[in-house]
């Protein structure tokens, strides 16, 4: 099909491999931008433009979209990185900090965080009033009584633009403590909204040493009497206990069920993440939805702010969610490969299901024409 122009392009990156899932384009192809918008991707498009980049060699792709970032920076302490570092530096033109932000702090997180970033940045806001201070250092700060639902319910719908979901805990430390009635309060506030629940599995926090240990392969079948359609499963892969993978190292029975309700899984990759749990879930036959780095200031090298707490009050000398490995989506895109998926399988996992994930599959996560210009180059 030609593609006649009426006006100059601003700039047509030439010759890359173009990907984009979501409208079943994958070829060697030229993109073309004009006011800040895709206007054509094509072969070899004619006619003059004003910038040409040649990317010949290189993957041309919907802008990457990393649904699980920390960057409240300052706020949660060392946990937070700088959004523009997550962001663009990394390749990556929108962010979702998964559970930073909350029903006291939010404000701050608009103005000094989402809105000077050249990243897109969204959130999902976090069930608990203390949000994400201090990289979750301190369990008794998540119980049930420190979640005020209807105020987070009433801060999301002021702050709709941004907020795309809602973030919550379901793992052996809180279940030991309260059981579920902190996640059935989370979902109360998802329900409201009629927003995904993002909920993380795998352990967390440390055990209390006055109560018997809550079975971790039961967390996940309790968490489906409460879950609902288009709520998020994160850390499928991790190393911890409470996750797809049983204490038999098995897939857990009930996981197919979970998917089969309607549930989504998002890698959430960071320090929670295992190769062998990996290949364990996806020798099973089950492949993550979307992929989100989790990059956060404890598994990332990173100063400390001044006047954050040189020690934790942990009995353990790392925390679980410690590690000393510095990466980015790009990097968690390449684990992926590593595990044997294809690459056609890794891309709509930072595009076109994230687009979706967040609802906003007519904004981002494609190429199409008329949409703003949100586009990643990688090299192949």
């Amino acid at each position: 099909m030609d593609i006649v122009q009426s006006q100059p392009y601003d700039l047509v990156l030439r010759g890359g491999r173009v990907i984009d899932p979501a409208q079943g384009i994958d070829g060697l192809l030229d993109v073309a931008v004009r006011d800040g918008r895709i206007v054509a991707v094509g072969k070899a498009l004619p006619g003059p433009t004003r910038e040409t980049i040649d990317v010949r060699g290189r993957l041309v792709l919907p802008g990457l979209i990393d649904t699980h970032a920390h960057v409240y920076r300052y706020v949660s302490g060392r946990f937070g990185l700088d959004a523009d570092m997550v962001g663009v530096h990394s390749g990556v033109t929108t962010l979702v900090d998964q559970g930073g932000p909350s029903v006291l702090t939010f404000p701050g997180f608009r103005e000094f965080i989402a809105k000077p970033a050249q990243s897109r940045v969204l959130a999902f806001i976090s069930a608990y009033m203390v949000g994400g201070l201090e990289g979750h250092y301190y369990p008794e700060l998540y119980r049930p009584d420190c979640i005020a639902v209807d105020d987070t319910v009433r801060v999301a719908r002021e702050n709709a633009d941004l907020v795309r979901g809602i973030k919550g805990h379901a793992e052996i430390g809180g279940f030991t403590r309260w059981g579920d009635e902190a996640m059935k309060l989370a979902s109360e506030i998802g329900r409201a909204l009629d927003l995904p629940l993002y909920i993380h599995f795998g352990q967390l926090w440390p055990l209390p040493d006055d109560k018997h240990p809550y079975d971790a392969d039961a967390i996940l079948p309790d968490m489906l009497k409460i879950l609902r359609p288009g709520d998020v499963l994160a850390h499928p892969f991790t190393r911890h206990p409470g996750g797809f993978v049983d204490q038999h190292g098995k897939l857990h029975p009930v996981v197919r069920e979970a998917l089969a309700q309607g549930l989504k899984t998002d890698v959430g990759h960071g320090s929670h993440f295992s190769f062998k749990m990996a290949r364990l879930v996806l020798e099973a036959g089950i492949v993550p939805d979307t992929l989100g780095a989790d990059m956060h200031g404890y598994n990332t090298t990173m100063p400390k702010p001044r006047g954050t707490p040189e020690t934790h009050p942990d009995k353990e000398e790392m925390h679980m969610f410690a590690g000393n490995q510095n990466f980015s989506l790009t990097s968690a895109m390449t684990s992926m490969l590593a595990l044997g998926l294809t690459i056609e399988q890794v891309v709509p996992m930072v595009t076109s299901k994230c687009a979706e994930m967040l609802g906003m599959q007519d904004e981002i996560g494609s190429l199409r024409p008329g949409v703003e210009a949100d586009i990643s180059v990688l090299a192949d």
